[in-house]
């Protein structure tokens, strides 16, 4: 797991409460810091806050999905999920959403549901439209 959270408290709270739950978690403090250590690091998931300073959480999966080698790494954006960032999260290709403030289980339960599909979809035919790989289908 890869927490990207400019503040500190949040960055420490969702940490807490997935380490709880027997997650591995290394957090970064802006979307520059989570490019810097996501190779190194190589999680199953990462979350993301919008606004931070450098980079924020919207071009930081934008450059996640552009990279080939964590093009299918699972993305939630955890922030105020306005329209706007609901709209761009998805068409930078996140694939989930959680509002703050959010309840520790409904993290943990996003977090297991993404990590349960880190590798991409198989191709059988039976996918319908729509957006593929959603954690709210």
């Amino acid at each position: 797991m890869l927490v990207v959270d400019d503040n500190r408290v949040i960055r420490q709270l969702i940490r807490v409460n997935l380490e709880l739950e027997g997650f591995e978690v290394v957090t970064a403090a802006d979307g520059a810091e989570c490019l810097d250590v996501v190779h190194d690091v190589c999680p199953d998931v990462v979350t993301l806050d919008v606004v931070m300073p450098r980079l924020d959480g919207l071009r930081t999966a934008e450059r996640l999905r552009e990279d080939p080698r964590t093009r299918h790494l699972p993305v939630a954006i955890v922030s105020a999920c306005t329209q706007y960032e609901v709209e761009s999260g998805l068409a930078a290709g996140v694939d989930a959403f959680l509002a703050k403030p959010f309840e520790p289980a409904e993290l943990v339960r996003i977090v297991r549901q993404l990590m349960q599909r880190e590798s991409p979809p198989p191709i059988d035919g039976r996918s319908g439209a729509g957006h593929a790989g959603s954690a709210w289908s």
